[in-house]
This record gives structure tokens, C-alpha cells and sequence, in this order.
């Protein structure tokens, strides 16, 4: 059983870079506009909305597919080298004793969902509701 295995290996490197890049959009050497595109990718990778929902066939789990590691692979490159090599070992110490940062990092983009979502609700409030 090949493809499970290479799947699985696949999933654990997509994990240590989404934690990589978590890393690096807190280290002070990283670039403000990499820092930006960084923690915006590891929001979407980590948040539970996706831009096309899973229960659309195919299209769902596309974006998750191909969106996600070309993210990860365009922010990689913002990132200088010696930077990203700092925060890959930095990940894999993580990961290997089993610490990651999925409560607090999961409760920021919960946070953040909602603030997005209260921002769009006061839109709609002040363009539809005061309007008319």
C-alpha cells in the first residue's frame, strides 16, 4: 500500500511547513509583507471555513489540494533561506516532542473569523438596513 503512505508522508511535511511558516511570520528577521502573507496562509490552512466548501464535489477539496501548498510554497519564497531553515528545525523540534500551537493558533483564527464576520455584518447593517 504505497499510496497511503506517500499521502501520509505528504501530510506530515504540509504540517511541519504550515508550522514553519507560523514560525516565520513571527520572526523578526521576516520581511512585514512575507509576515502578512505567511500567517494568512496557516489562517486558511488551519481555519475550518475554506473558500469553496468540501461538500461541493471535487471543487471542495481543491482549493485544500492545490491552494494551500501553493500558498505555503509562495510564501516560502518571500522568506529568506536562513530564516526558513531556522524556523523548518524549529518546527520538527515541535513536532517531535509533540507541542504545537493548534489551541492557541485555532482560537486566534476562531477570533478572527468572528471579528471578520461581525465587520461584514455591520457592512451589510450600515449599506442595506440604514439605506433604505
Amino acid at each position: 500500500m504505497p499510496l497511503p503512505q506517500t499521502l501520509l508522508a505528504r501530510a506530515r511535511r504540509l504540517k511541519a511547513e504550515t508550522l514553519a511558516l507560523y514560525f516565520a511570520a513571527r520572526h523578526p528577521e521576516t520581511p512585514w509583507y512575507a509576515k502578512v502573507f505567511a500567517a494568512g496562509v496557516v489562517a486558511y490552512a488551519l481555519s475550518p471555513i475554506d473558500l469553496i466548501p468540501d461538500f461541493v464535489p471535487v471543487l471542495g477539496y481543491l482549493d485544500d489540494l492545490v491552494l494551500v501548498p501553493l500558498g505555503i510554497t509562495l510564501a516560502i519564497k518571500m522568506i529568506p533561506a536562513r530564516v526558513m531553515a531556522e524556523c523548518r528545525e524549529r518546527a520538527q523540534a515541535t513536532l517531535a516532542i509533540g507541542r504545537t500551537a493548534g489551541r492557541i493558533a485555532t482560537a486566534v483564527i476562531v477570533l478572527m473569523w468572528i471579528v471578520l464576520g461581525t465587520l461584514g455584518l455591520l457592512w451589510v447593517y450600515r449599506v442595506f438596513v440604514r439605506a433604505s
